[in-house]
């Protein structure tokens, strides 16, 4: 049984987007793992593990447009079904 089953990856295009302040509020207030937050001020790559994705997608939701949302279930995929 996975930890946290939901690989949540998305982009986020806004402005002044920072790398470092997105981590740090992953952080402090998501559970999680496998957090990657790459890109630069104008776009931004998501790729997280965690049981809420609607929490990462509202607070993502907040720094600009989100688009190429992909929201997987690890667990059904560990099973050969699909994800």
């Amino acid at each position: 049984m996975l930890e946290f089953k939901y690989d949540t990856q998305l982009l986020i295009e806004g402005e002044d987007l920072d790398e470092d302040v997105i981590s740090d509020y992953f952080a402090q207030n998501l559970k999680g793992d496998c957090l990657l937050a790459v890109g630069d001020d104008e776009l931004i790559k998501i790729h997280f593990h965690t049981n809420e994705p609607w929490k990462v997608l509202e607070y993502c939701s907040t720094l600009g447009e989100i688009y190429d949302i992909v929201i997987e279930d690890m667990d059904r995929q560990a099973k050969g079904l699909k994800g």
